[in-house]
């Protein structure tokens, strides 16, 4: 029988690889695990091909260290094959580890968790996009697609500027898209029902619902449920956005005080904020808008087929 070995995938521009190289090791060795075999991502490869390489190894546990970009492309190539996922989050945002109760911060303890931790499983989401050439891709998801202020942040927002500034990089971005509160029209079906318009300044498509900043930006939003949840921004001018930043922050406190959950419900309405829940959710734009998925932005489409896949990926969780 072959003795178990970890592969890590990691981006060497976010991690201390000194001090992760320490800490898997030290866990190979308490677990009488072969060597660890080591896969860097680099500018032209976020993961995906480092992940295909390490599968082919038949690894026990896949570890990635690195933000939810990296974490994305290992699971396209990842998705389907059994073997579990541990985190070592080293991000901007580190959203799946933040919406699963991982350890944030601590890298030993993540790497303790990435090599003895429970197994859960958990949904991932498949994203069949439509270019305006018509040209179709298929992509893989676990955290939220976006399309509007997300994709532009994504886009505009460079990795230098992440690094150092974390999320304040994201101000600019955000402050403009508010002033000039671009709308666009959209027709989208929900579980393959009849076809719908609306007008929307932002989509928001998520398998988790916990931004940073305990903001909950999808209430009912469980990364196991079986379910898509999506968000239609529609703000009507600046005290729209006033609306929208007033709900997303009473959602965060609701989770602890009934009496503000109360409040929420009598006083912010849902007039700039659209929810619907479903299994698959399909969109046509009239002209081709960016998109991102966790973090990562994708030529503009025109058109996406967006699914649930119940419990496709093992993730390593805290033992209890």
């Amino acid at each position: 029988m072959m003795t178990p070995h970890a592969a890590i995938v990691y981006n060497p521009a976010n991690v201390p690889v000194d001090r992760l190289r320490r800490a898997v090791g030290e866990e190979q060795r308490r677990l009488q695990w072969e060597d660890a075999r080591w896969y860097p991502t680099s500018r032209d490869d976020r993961g995906q091909r480092a992940a295909t390489a390490a599968v082919a190894g038949g690894p026990a546990v896949i570890v990635v260290a690195g933000g939810d970009g990296t974490v994305r492309s290992v699971v396209e190539a990842l998705h389907g094959s059994g073997t579990p996922l541990g985190l070592v989050p080293a991000g901007t945002g580190n959203l799946l580890a933040r919406n699963l109760g991982l350890e944030l911060g601590d890298l030993e303890a993540s790497v303790r968790t990435a090599f003895r931790g429970a197994t859960r499983p958990v949904d991932t989401v498949t994203a069949d996009l439509v270019g305006d050439d018509g040209e179709r891709t298929h992509r893989i998801f676990v955290v939220m697609a976006g399309i509007g202020l997300d994709a532009e942040m994504a886009e505009t927002t460079s990795e230098l500027a992440k690094r150092r500034m974390g999320w304040l990089a994201y101000v600019r971005p955000i402050a403009r898209s508010i002033i000039m509160n671009r709308q666009f029209h959209v027709r989208y079906r929900i579980d393959g029902g009849g076809t719908r318009s609306a007008r929307a300044h932002t989509i928001i498509i998520g398998n988790c619902g916990t931004l940073t900043g305990n903001m909950l930006l999808l209430p009912t939003a469980r990364v196991d449920d079986g379910l898509l949840d999506v968000v239609m921004m529609r703000p009507k001018g600046r005290f729209g956005w006033w609306r929208i930043a007033a709900r997303l922050i009473l959602q965060g406190l609701a989770r602890h005080l009934r009496r503000v959950e109360r409040m929420m419900r009598s006083t912010v309405d849902l007039r700039s904020l659209a929810y619907a829940q479903g299994r698959g959710f399909d969109v046509r734009f009239e002209s081709p808008h960016g998109i991102e998925l966790d973090g990562d932005s994708f030529d503009p489409i025109i058109a996406a087929q967006i699914s649930i896949q119940p419990a496709a990926l093992n993730v390593r969780v805290a033992a209890r």
